[in-house]
Parts: structure tokens; sequence; C-alpha cells
């Protein structure tokens, strides 16, 4: 009777560990993996000296905290594409925030492209698009979800920067870097005032100057083009703010909602309808700040966001997980780069005012995570949390006595910034590990370093100075964006883009002067040299730390649309603002005077990312690539053939 009830005390056992592996209580993997956008390895070495980041020094004691190496160049688009694919940007097609059409000399944005309705039909002033018109994907190679996917195992993916729209079909992922605005930008704030500024051309913003009559104020909210009407006007929605002087305070009134603010105070996600047809419209959500009231009225309102509870445009896989999460934890930021970086560069929201908003995309992407972790179960899971890289962009002139933007009062108060936030994302990473516990495969990356960006080089006024760019005008010697003055049939290179170069070649550029073959090679290899040997004349240093030939760092087959050079600056020095768009102005080197000081455009070994496992790794350098074989063979799936990368855990290391 004895040996029959322990028989079936054994039965049930093996049973109940049965249930427990088919339920995910164990046995089946758990990886979670966080992108921590920008962590520098130098500043996070420190801080695990100093004993401030306790949670990242559990890992380094219990697994691994090296230098990861980032891509060839070291943009965020290229290298979260490195991460996604586990290979080099010739078999995933992205090299640069920009890309460029060789036919026209024009940019376009790299990872994204937006193509119009085929076929319309025109009714007086409408147009009825009846079929073509999407958005698709750049970005080539093969996702490792959607290898995990093939094997039936479950995947999020939060917030991945060149995932826009994202991929996948069964694995619920949110769009992040690359992700547009409802203007189709990577950001444009509005700013209305009654302050009689000097409008110049700027970067990131709308400025839109407002009269106040017996304290009342009334203003347009310009939204997409309306591209169902044949003249293709912006589509407009009114609004009025009513000024309280003696309180410091405005109602603002827009489409029947009223919202109350007192000055430096930020609004609640405001929903705004674009009227595009009389049956059509566009949801957008946005956030106001009331900056002043009196004696100027200064409002700005945010970039207008896609709304995730009914977006425009595919920002998640499946179409409704944006849904469910604004469900989940209310409406949020879905542009890719929600920090409103240029809203500071500009003089529009100032450090403190930024530094708040920044805390709204942290908040939003800390609820996400939170949300996912509470039904994690098994498979893996991803978030990507991008404070780190905008706030070092911006905050870095507090932390660097030589940058020309150095203010010694700002730094007393903001000097600690960045170090602060890397010790918020320590907090993270413990909250993470106790709620996954120990069975768990935890990597923490990013995708790159940062250092100071003291001086701008101005690439297309260099290669005008020395004889590789023509102008047809050359008493100016300058040119406006996109190439305005320059002489096609007479330049033999140009710079496009934030590191790249290119040869005006025979045969592929539209006014090629160049021919492929021994010219281009003399070519290539000249302008190499010079520019590895340039010097700063202020101060002695060099100014480029390595320039790399495509056709020795990239192969794969989209190697064909990658620059012929890549530009790796050396610490201090980037390409100028001026560089990516095709201008040329008087000076080769200038002074970087933007609140934009931090930056990540130089040569791969200059700023190396961070890797931190709770396992040992067995590849003595590891790099971005590495990661997805390494994610796919936690999961028991062998890298896939095309991939550069290994499986960081094992020691069968390939050669490269």
């Amino acid at each position: 009777m004895m040996k029959k009830f322990i028989g079936i005390c054994v039965a049930m056992g093996l049973l109940v560990v049965v249930l427990g592996v088919l339920a995910g209580d164990g046995g089946r993997p758990r990886v979670v993996v966080l992108g921590f956008d920008g962590m520098d390895p130098r500043i996070a070495g420190r801080l695990l000296e100093e004993g401030r980041m306790p949670n990242f020094q559990r890992l380094a004691q219990t697994g691994t905290f090296t230098r990861l190496e980032t891509s060839v160049p070291p943009q965020s688009p290229v290298a979260w594409s490195n991460f996604t694919t586990g290979c080099n940007p010739g078999a995933h097609g992205i090299y640069d925030f920009m890309g460029r059409e060789p036919d026209t000399y024009m940019p376009f944005l790299s990872t994204t492209i937006t193509q119009e309705p085929d076929k319309t039909l025109r009714i007086g002033k409408w147009v009825i698009p009846l079929a073509g018109g999407k958005v698709t994907l750049l970005r080539g190679g093969t996702a490792f979800w959607e290898v995990l996917e093939k094997h039936d195992i479950p995947a999020v993916v939060l917030r991945l920067p060149s995932n826009f729209p994202p991929s996948g079909k069964k694995t619920r992922g949110l769009s992040g870097m690359g992700t547009p605005d409802m203007l189709g930008t990577y950001g444009t704030f509005s700013f209305f005032t009654t302050k009689p500024y000097v409008i110049t051309d700027m970067t990131g913003g709308r400025v839109y100057i407002v009269s106040s009559f017996d304290n009342k104020v009334e203003a347009t909210i310009k939204g997409p083009v309306n591209t169902f009407l044949k003249d293709r006007p912006d589509a407009e929605i009114p609004f009025t703010a009513y000024l309280d002087p003696d309180y410091r305070s405005a109602l603002i009134e827009v489409q029947g909602q009223e919202i109350v603010l007192g000055e430096g105070e930020w609004s609640d996600w405001v929903t705004l309808k674009f009227k595009m047809m009389p049956f059509a419209s566009a949801q957008g959500i946005v956030r106001f700040y009331l900056k002043s009231v009196e004696p100027d009225f200064e409002l700005y309102m945010s970039p207008i966001q896609v709304d995730p509870r009914k977006p425009a445009v595919p920002i998640s896989t499946p179409p409704g997980y944006s849904k469910e999460l604004a469900e989940a934890i209310g409406p949020f930021y879905t542009q890719g780069i929600a920090e409103e970086t240029w809203a500071l560069n500009e003089g529009r929201l100032d450090e403190r005012e930024y530094l708040q908003q920044a805390e709204f995309v942290f908040d939003q992407t800390k609820k996400m995570l939170d949300y996912e972790l509470d039904r994690f179960e098994w498979g893996l899971l991803f978030c990507y949390f991008s404070t780190t890289d905008p706030l070092q962009h911006m905050f870095w002139r507090f932390r660097d006595p030589e940058h020309p933007n150095y203010d010694a009062e700002l730094a007393g108060i903001y000097g600690d910034v960045i170090e602060n936030y890397y010790v918020r994302m320590d907090s993270v990473v413990g909250h993470v590990m106790d709620r996954i516990g120990d069975d768990a495969t935890l990597i923490v990356l990013s995708d790159h370093g940062f250092t100071s960006f003291r001086r701008n080089f101005h690439l297309n006024t260099w290669l005008y100075r020395n004889g590789y760019i023509a102008l047809r005008d050359e008493f100016r010697e300058e040119s406006d964006e996109f190439f305005e003055n320059v002489d096609w049939k007479r330049t033999k290179a140009y710079g496009l883009g934030l590191n790249g170069l290119y040869i005006n070649q025979i045969g592929r550029e539209g006014q090629g002067t160049v021919a492929p073959g021994a010219e281009k090679e003399h070519l290539l290899s000249e302008i190499k040299r010079k520019l590895e040997a340039v010097v700063d004349p202020e101060n002695g240093k060099r100014v480029i730390a390595k320039v790399y030939r495509a056709d020795k760092v990239y192969h794969g087959e989209f190697v064909d649309e990658a620059p012929d050079l890549i530009v790796g600056y050396d610490d201090g020095y980037r390409a100028s603002w001026e560089t990516a768009l095709g201008k040329i102005t008087r000076d080769v080197l200038t002074d970087n005077k933007k609140k934009w000081s931090g930056d990540h455009l130089m040569a791969k070994d200059v700023i190396p990312g961070v890797l931190f496992a709770n396992k040992r790794i067995n590849n003595p350098a590891p790099a971005l690539w590495d990661v997805a074989p390494t994610i796919l063979g936690e999961f028991g799936i062998e890298r896939l053939p095309r991939m550069d990368g290994n499986d960081l855990f094992t020691r069968e290391v390939a050669a490269r």
C-alpha cells in the first residue's frame, strides 16, 4: 500500500514538473535585454568604482562587464541595425541617418520610405486614393525576433530604433527611433508667443508670433499635410488662450477641451483631430507647456505625436498593440526621438524644463517595461531606454570646462545630471533583476559611448578648399544646403550625412566625373590620407582618427549603396550640421556653440559601448553584431549563416 502511495506521489510530482514547464514556470528559456542608448564604459566604470551602481556591480561580479565594439559609423540607426540583424551595414543597408539618391544627390531618411498612392480619383477639389501608398522599412537582413517567431518563441520588442514600421508578425513590438511625428518629421515643436522674436531658420520647430487683445490669444495649430485636397494645404485646428496675469495662468480651449495651466506647468496629453475629409480625420496627441503669461505670452507645444490609440501609420505589431499599451499605461510619446533636444538647443525650453519633459519619456518606458514584466513567462523581452543618449548630447558641456559652451554657474546645477541618470539606469537594472530572478538571462548594453563635441569640421568646405568640389559661382566661396552652388561637372567628391563621403562616380552619380577603377582607387587613397592628416590649427590636435573604406569594412548585398569613405572623427570633433545637408561654409573648423555638446560620431574605437550580462562571455572582443546570435543561442537556435556575429556565451568564435 505504501509503495503504491509513493508511486502515486512520484507520478503526481512528475506531472507537476511537466505542467510547470508547460506553464513557463521553469525549463523554458527567459531572456531579457535592456538597451541603454549611449551609455559610456568610462563613466559606467568610474561609477562602479565609486559604488554608485550596485546592481550593475552585481552583474559585473557574477557575469560580465566589458566594452562593446560599436558600428562603423557609430550612429544609432546603424548600430541598432547591427544589433538587430547580427550583421554589418553591408548586409542590412543602414549607413547613416540619411541616404542619398545618386542621380540627384538629394538626401532621404535612411530607415524608412513613404510611398504615396499610385492610383487616385479626383472629384472636384478632393483626391481620393484608390491603390498603392505605404510605409516601408528599408532595413535589410533578418531581425532576431523574426527567427524566434519561426520557432514559436514569444517575443516583445519595445521602442527599438531603426524598426519603423516594426517588422515581424507575432512579436509584440512598438517602433522606436525613426518613427515620425504627424508632420512626417523626426520632431517639429510649435512655439506661440507675443514676444517679437526675430524668426530665423531653425532645425527643430516653428515659431508663431501671436497677438493678445484683452488677455485673449487666438492662434492656429498647423497639422499634417492634407493629401486629400488638390492643393495639399496643412490641416489646421484653431485654439484660444485666455490669460490671467493676476494668477499667472491660462485657460486653453481647443476642440471643446479646456486645459488650465499655471506658468511652468505641463499639460496632460491633449487629443487633436485634424479633419481631412468630411468623414475622415487624422488623430494626434500633444502636450502644452505654459512658459510665461507676462510680460510676454509664451506657450510651447510638443511635436504632434501619432496617437497610439488610433495610429495613422503602423507603429506596432500586431496593429492593435499600441492601443493595448495606451489603455494600460495611458497615452505616450510615439515619436522616435521623443526628448526635446532641439527645443533646448533653440532656447524654447531651458535645462530644467527639458529635464521635466525627458522624465515623461523615461517614466513611460518604465511603465511599458513593467506592463510586459507582469506577464512575462518565457521567451524574449527587449526594452530600449533612450534618455541617456539625448541627455548626454545636451548636458555634456557642463562636465567639460574646455567646451566653448561651458557655463560654470549652470555646471554647478547640472554638472552631475549625466551621472545621476546612469544611477537611475542602475535602479532599472535592479528592478528587473528582482522581477525575473536568477534563472533568466539578463543582457544590458549600449550601442556606443560618448565624448565631447567641441569643434565642427565642415567636410564639404574642406573638400572645396582642397579642390575636390567646384562651385558654379566661385566668387561666393560658399554653397547653401543641398549643394545649391556646386558644379557637379567639375566635382570629384562630396560629403552627405553625418559620416559619409562619396566619390562623384561616372555611371553611378547623375553627373559623375570620376571613372571607376584606377582613377577612383587613386582618389580614395589620396582623400583618406589627407583627411587623416588634418590637424586643428588652434590646438595642434588631430581632427580625424580614422577614415574607413567601405569596401574594406562592409560586405553584403547592400554594399553598393554605402558611402565610399566613412569619416571617423577624433575626440572633441564631429561633422558640422551643415555638412549633413551638403552645405559649404567659409571656414573648415568652427567652435560648437550649440547646447548639443556631446556626441558619438567618432571612430568606433573612440566611443565603444558597454555590455553587462549575468553570464560569463568567452569572447575577448565582443561587438554589437554578436548579441543577436547570442540571443538565438539561448533558445538553442543556431546563428543564421549570413550573420557576422557569434554566440558570446560559447567558446566558439569565428574569424571576422
